[in-house]
C-alpha cells in the first residue's frame, strides 16, 4: 500500500469564526483507495500559499511512499532544507500530513489510532471551553460583551456549568500585539481581578476557572497579574509571557501558586523539553495540527509524564485537529483536559458526516477506526475561503 493522491480544503469559517477564520484539511489517498484525513494549523502564511506548501511536501515526501514509515517520513521533513530545527510553518504543514497518515494507518487495521499508541485509558474526556457571546452573536467594540463585561461573563460562566462543563475559559487582560511584552495597566489588573471575582462566586466550586493571556506581559508583568488571581484559585494561568524563552516563564512559575500552562505555539518534542527542563510550565498544550503530529505529542506526553506535567490539547482551529487531540488524549496517562470550541457543535459538527461526541461535559471517545471522523466534503467545498486576512492576527502597534 502506498500513497497515491492528495487533495486539500481551505474551509472558510462562517461567522462568528468560533475556532479561527479559515481551516486547512488534507486528505490523502492510498493506491488501494483508503483515504485518511488531516488538519494543518500554519496562520503565518495566507492559507492559499500554505496549499502550495503542503503540495510542495506530499511531492517530495509522502507521494508513493508507506503510509505506516512515519519515523521516516517525519525525520526527512524535519530536515528538509538543511533545517533539524522547529520552523512552525513547515511543522504545521508536516502535522496535517501526519494526521492522516494516522487516520489511514488506523483504518487500515481496523483500529482507532490510540489503540496504536498505546491503547485507551480514559473512557471519557474532560472539556473546556472559551465563555462565548451567546448563541454566536456579533458584536461591536462598543457594546457590552462577555469579552469585556465581566457581569455578563458571570452570566455565561453560570450557563456553561449547566451544561454540564467543569472548566472555562476566559482571557479579559487586554490585547496582545506584534510589540510585547509589557507591563500590564492598572486597569487590565483590576479588569482581570474582577472577572476572577464575578465568575467564581457565580460558579462556585462547580467549575474551575483558566485564565487565558496571550504572551503579552514581562514576567514582572504576569506576577503582579498572578497575585491578583491567586485568591480565586485558578486551575492555570496560560502563556503569560512570550513563547519564544521559557526561562523567562519559568520566572512566573516560581512566583505563583497557580499552574503554568503553555504551549499552543510551540512545535516539536524540542521546543516542549525547554519548557519543562526550565520548570517554565507544569501543563502541556500542544496544538496537534502545529506541534509536528500525533506521534510527536505522544512523545512529548511522555516526557511531561516523566516531569509529573499534564497534557490539556489546544484547540482554536477545526475539528480534524480536534479529532487528534481526542486520539492522543485518550491513550495518555496524564491527559488533564480537552479544549473544544463550546460543544463541538455549529460549524465543529456541519462540517463532519458525523459529529464528535459530547456529553455533559466530556467528549467520549470515538470506536470508530482511525481518527474516527470523516470530512463532508460537500460541506467544505461550500465555503471557500477568499478572504485576505490570516487565521488570527495581532496589533501591529504598541498598546499603550
Amino acid at each position: 500500500m502506498k500513497i497515491k493522491d492528495l487533495k486539500t480544503f481551505v474551509v472558510g469559517n462562517p461567522p462568528p469564526h468560533f475556532g479561527g477564520r479559515y481551516f486547512i484539511f488534507v486528505k490523502l489517498i492510498t493506491d488501494d483507495g483508503i483515504e485518511g484525513v488531516g488538519e494543518v494549523y500554519c496562520a503565518t502564511f495566507a492559507p492559499h500559499v500554505i496549499m502550495k506548501m503542503i503540495e510542495d511536501v506530499f511531492d517530495r515526501h509522502v507521494e508513493g511512499t508507506d503510509p505506516f514509515h512515519i519515523e521516516k517520513l517525519w525525520r526527512n521533513v524535519y530536515g528538509r532544507g538543511y533545517t533539524l530545527r522547529p520552523d512552525v510553518s513547515l511543522m504545521g504543514v508536516l502535522s496535517g500530513l501526519e494526521i492522516a497518515l494516522w487516520d489511514i494507518c488506523g483504518k487500515t487495521v481496523d483500529k482507532p489510532v490510540y489503540e496504536l499508541l498505546g491503547g485507551r485509558v480514559h473512557e471519557k474526556l474532560r472539556t473546556y471551553t472559551y465563555l462565548y457571546p451567546r448563541d454566536g452573536a456579533v458584536f461591536t467594540e462598543d457594546e457590552p460583551h462577555v469579552y469585556s463585561d465581566p457581569y455578563l461573563a458571570a452570566q455565561a460562566a453560570v450557563e456553561y456549568v449547566t451544561q454540564g462543563f467543569t472548566a472555562i475559559k476566559f482571557d479579559p487582560a487586554g490585547p496582545y500585539s506584534v510589540f510585547d511584552p509589557r507591563q500590564p495597566s492598572l486597569d487590565e489588573l483590576e479588569r482581570s481581578e474582577l472577572f476572577c471575582r464575578l465568575i467564581r462566586e457565580a460558579v462556585g466550586s462547580k467549575a474551575d476557572l483558566l485564565f487565558g493571556t496571550h504572551g503579552q506581559f514581562t514576567p514582572s508583568g504576569a506576577i503582579r497579574l498572578a497575585r491578583r488571581l491567586e485568591a480565586y484559585d485558578p486551575l492555570w494561568f496560560e502563556e503569560p509571557t512570550p513563547p519564544e524563552r521559557p526561562e523567562e516563564m519559568a520566572k512566573v512559575a516560581r512566583k505563583t501558586s497557580i499552574p503554568i500552562a503553555t504551549g499552543e505555539r510551540l512545535t516539536t518534542k524540542y521546543e516542549f523539553s525547554r519548557v519543562l527542563e526550565t520548570g517554565a510550565a507544569s501543563i502541556l498544550q500542544p496544538a496537534l495540527g502545529r506541534v509536528g503530529g500525533i506521534l510527536e505529542a505522544k512523545k512529548i506526553a511522555g516526557m511531561a509524564e516523566a516531569s509529573y506535567a499534564q497534557i490539556a490539547p489546544h484547540l482554536y482551529c477545526g475539528p480534524i485537529e480536534g479529532a487528534a487531540n481526542i486520539q492522543l488524549s485518550t491513550c495518555s496517562p496524564n491527559f488533564l483536559m480537552l479544549e473544544g470550541i463550546q460543544r463541538w457543535d455549529g460549524f465543529h459538527a456541519e462540517i463532519l458526516k458525523k459529529p464528535i461526541r459530547w456529553e455533559s461535559g466530556y467528549v467520549i471517545p470515538p470506536t470508530e477506526p482511525g481518527l474516527g471522523v470523516e470530512l463532508d466534503e460537500e460541506v467544505a467545498l461550500a465555503h471557500p475561503y477568499s478572504d485576505t486576512e490570516l487565521h488570527l492576527e495581532m496589533a501591529d502597534k504598541p498598546i499603550q
